[in-house]
């Protein structure tokens, strides 16, 4: 018998998935069961290797199929779990309805989004999202949002509003820490020197993340004679992407800009960022801030989400899609980082703190411990 069962949709390198591998690693004391209604993708190994059991079930996105959903009934009623937790819309609707029929005693579904507009989202999961918003009053007991700004635009969707809560996403500081021997070995690797403000983002191509906004903030430094060195990681970020290397031609970024991909020693990468920047048009509650903070970097970011919860007084926050204003909070922390030493050191400290004191992942899963225990 399990004592909590996630249902996840997938389980690729995402925040509410990054979430449910802490909170799993966390939670090791208790028996537990993962079904990815895809594949395993980033995560699925990982769990593996720390003993977790995980089920994929190979449904294509955004479709079910009559064989996944016969496994995953007979995971419910055979897996005898008093909680089922749920990550995103559809493993909310088809995890949450199955679990309910099958009699589950506690059905926690997650909400990981902020917006549900025809750019972002796509028809299926918007139609999913009314869907589970019709459904609320009767499949979860509890309904966790991972930021604010989620819980009030599921509110205004039809989701019931005396189940929702918000539970921020946590963070383990004891990987994510100003790492000094990464900071010099990468910057090394990137041949710019300890005096060179290096600006970076970690966040995968794909239209929410606004990457064209970045890149023309980018521009406006390079013709303001700002000197700077940026660095972009993520899944897409290459020279492969044609798109984006055509972009970056046009904004004359050539030499100021290093396309690194995907990578996994993020905790480095963020050491060795002297601020990171986030330019997204839509997010919930952005990892990357959180990260880049607890490894005393501080952030630029759009007011997306709760990325303004978030940074708090630690950093700057401008307008989504607003080129000239995110360009010049970046020459202002540029300036700053030069002419007073004393003050960048105390904004780097702040924002370390900011997170050890609101977002640690000890602090968030006593949250999530105390919903799950009363399906106990």
């Amino acid at each position: 018998m399990y004592d909590i069962i996630h249902i996840i949709t997938g389980l690729e390198d995402g925040g509410a998935e990054a979430m449910l591998y802490r909170l799993v690693i966390k939670d090791s004391g208790k028996k537990r069961l993962i079904v990815s209604l895809m594949g395993a993708g980033k995560y699925g190994p990982l769990l593996i290797d720390a003993g977790v059991d995980v089920v994929c079930l190979e449904m294509p996105q955004g479709k079910l199929t009559l064989r996944g959903i016969s496994i995953l009934w007979g995971l419910l009623r055979n897996g005898r779990s008093a909680v089922v937790q749920t990550w995103m819309y559809h493993a909310d609707f088809i995890g949450g309805v199955l679990a309910r029929l099958a009699g589950v005693k506690r059905i926690i579904w997650g909400v990981h989004n902020t917006t549900l507009d025809r750019k972002t989202s796509r028809f299926s999961t918007r139609l999913i999202a009314k869907a589970n918003a019709f459904l609320s009053s009767w499949v979860p007991d509890v309904i966790v949002c991972c930021a604010e700004r989620a819980r009030l635009v599921h509110n205004e969707l039809g989701y019931v509003s005396s189940r929702m809560t918000v539970i921020p996403n946590g963070y383990d500081l004891d990987k994510f820490f100003p790492d000094s021997r990464g900071r010099d070995r990468l910057r090394g690797e990137w041949g710019v020197g300890p005096a060179e403000p290096v600006l970076g983002m970690v966040a995968r191509f794909d239209p929410a993340k606004d990457h064209s906004n970045l890149l023309g903030a980018l521009g406006e430094l390079r013709k303001a004679g700002v000197d700077f060195t940026a660095v972009l990681i993520g899944r897409g970020m290459d020279e492969d992407n044609a798109q984006l290397v055509d972009c970056l031609n046009r904004q004359g970024l050539q030499g100021a800009v290093i396309l690194l991909g995907a990578r996994s020693d993020i905790p480095a990468v963020m050491s060795a960022l002297d601020f990171h920047v986030l330019s997204s048009k839509a997010e919930a509650f952005p990892n990357v801030l959180a990260e880049a903070m607890a490894c005393c970097t501080p952030c630029i970011t759009t007011d997306v989400g709760d990325a303004a919860v978030i940074v708090g007084d630690t950093g700057w926050v401008v307008a989504s899609q607003n080129s000239k204003e995110l360009a010049s909070s970046m020459k202002i922390a540029i300036e700053l980082r030069a002419n007073d030493s004393s003050q960048w050191a105390a904004m780097r400290q702040r924002a370390r703190d900011r997170i050890s004191s609101n977002f640690s992942i000890g602090a968030v899963f006593k949250k999530y411990e105390l919903i799950w225990r009363a399906g106990f």
